[in-house]
């Protein structure tokens, strides 16, 4: 039932739209963690300092804590961290991120993950001056950003491999 302090919003996340009813001021970040119960998406500094809630919108990385959900009622495409492993298995960012060590403590991981496979989507081939550019809005305080560049890179690595065995064209 919706509130008559609130509108519904229809949000399509991870390929599922998904319906909830918010406040014209709830952010995205509060629909999807406390409307949707997404909570892979985490609430850092609530300001658009920290990139700890980074999420894609239409392909973009978007800080979700000073996004409006209803900017993205009924036509944005949203993923978030949960939609990044795909038929069970770990999308090889996760994976590499866990081989080399990218995550420490976790709580960036999920921003890091977010603004990492928007890149890798546009750029099967980044350097390491574009990865640190792309990731640029994400505060980590544990790693020193070594190893996350490192993970990206092997990812990047390892998504072109899959296109050139399975013939798809890379960006």
């Amino acid at each position: 039932m919706v509130r008559p302090d609130t509108t519904l919003c229809r949000l399509r996340v991870n390929g599922d739209v998904r319906e909830c009813a918010v406040a014209p001021h709830t952010t995205l970040l509060e629909a999807l963690r406390y409307e949707l119960r997404l909570t892979g998406t985490k609430q850092g500094c609530d300001k658009g300092d920290c990139g700890a809630c980074t999420v894609v919108v239409d392909g973009e990385p978007v800080l979700s804590c000073i996004t409006l959900a209803l900017a993205c009622d009924g036509g944005a495409d949203v993923r978030t961290i949960e939609g990044l492993a795909t038929g069970g298995e770990p999308h090889p960012l996760q994976d590499a991120f866990d081989t080399c060590g990218g995550a420490q403590c976790g709580f960036c991981t999920p921003g890091v993950l977010m603004s990492a496979w928007a890149l890798l989507e546009r750029d099967s081939m980044p350097s390491r001056d574009a990865i640190a550019r792309a990731l640029s809005g994400n505060l980590c305080r544990c790693t020193g950003y070594t190893k996350i560049f490192e993970a990206v890179e092997r990812a990047a690595a390892v998504l072109r491999e899959r296109r050139a065995s399975t013939g798809t064209k890379s960006r």
